[in-house]
């Protein structure tokens, strides 16, 4: 599969524009022969609003308006995309990513770890299992920004059988340490492929850092942007080496196998319950 990660501005509660700059970027990305498009977290609504009323304005039920757009669009043009956006979903407001393609919805994810910065201080807490859908032979798993912070969720995803995890992202100033370091590292200990897909531009005086990057199973940078230029990442993937865990450097004396050789029983105190208090419990009055 040819995947194209497409690094873009994104203007605030500017929906109808970011959709219309969304579906120019999808030509882009199809005259590249991309089939799977990955955009940047928020990409049709922006992110740093500062109230969950302001932000429930621009927040569409998952096959929304904006969604059906896109989904013409991919069947125009025969490939499949992934889109951040702030989801409403009874009294919930989550922020989430969609799967699209020629058909419709393909799959969603809202986002589990939520830092205290822009919208995540007023969405709600993702509810729903890590999940891989299956894309042209491809599995594919979502996370959003923060989640990468958290191994857990990447190693979730590759157990349930990802080849390939998309991450639509907004790193702000602080997040440098992200990548590509922790990107590679990602993709290295699942041994899969690994498009982390950041934005650029100021929102409300924060400025995105970019650094958009695709990794490939062996934690290898594939392809990388700059901190400051829209750019579309282009990568070809291939699934074999992302399903083949067993790593023969030498056979008989230099074998690894990082799924084989986890030891699940010593990890017991990673899915305790913990009492701490999150940013957000504390700035609650």
């Amino acid at each position: 599969m040819k995947i194209v990660g497409v690094q873009m501005d994104i203007q605030l509660g500017a929906v109808e524009t970011n959709l219309e700059r969304i579906t120019e970027k999808l030509h882009a990305a199809s005259r590249e022969a991309g089939e799977l498009v990955i955009f940047p977290e928020c990409s049709l609504t922006g992110y740093c609003f500062e109230s969950r009323r302001e932000a429930l304005k621009y927040a569409e039920v998952e096959n929304g308006p904006a969604q059906r757009q896109l989904i013409s669009v991919c069947r125009q043009l025969s490939l499949h995309c992934i889109v951040g956006y702030l989801e409403i979903a009874d009294d919930q407001l989550f922020n989430a990513a969609v799967l699209l393609g020629p058909d419709g919805v393909v799959g969603s994810y809202r986002k589990v770890h939520l830092p205290f910065l822009g919208v995540d201080r007023f969405t709600d807490y993702g509810n729903r299992p890590f999940a891989v859908q299956e894309v042209s032979g491809v599995n594919i798993g979502m996370n959003i920004c923060y989640d990468s912070a958290f191994p857990e969720a990447s190693r979730s995803l590759a157990l349930a059988g990802a080849d390939l995890i998309a991450l639509p992202t907004n790193w702000p100033p602080g997040a440098e340490c992200m990548t590509p370091t922790a990107i590679c590292t990602r993709a290295m200990e699942n041994r899969l492929y690994y498009a982390a897909i950041n934005r650029i531009g100021t929102e409300r005086g924060v400025t995105f850092i970019g650094r958009s990057c695709i990794c490939d199973p062996g934690g290898n940078i594939l392809v990388s942007a700059s901190a400051d230029e829209e750019t579309l990442l282009v990568a070809e993937i291939d699934v074999e080496p992302a399903r083949q865990k067993h790593i023969i450097r030498e056979k008989g004396t230099n074998e690894i196998d990082r799924f084989a050789d986890r030891r699940p029983e010593f990890y017991r105190s990673i899915v305790e319950p913990h009492s701490l208090k999150t940013p957000r419990e504390r700035h609650k009055k």
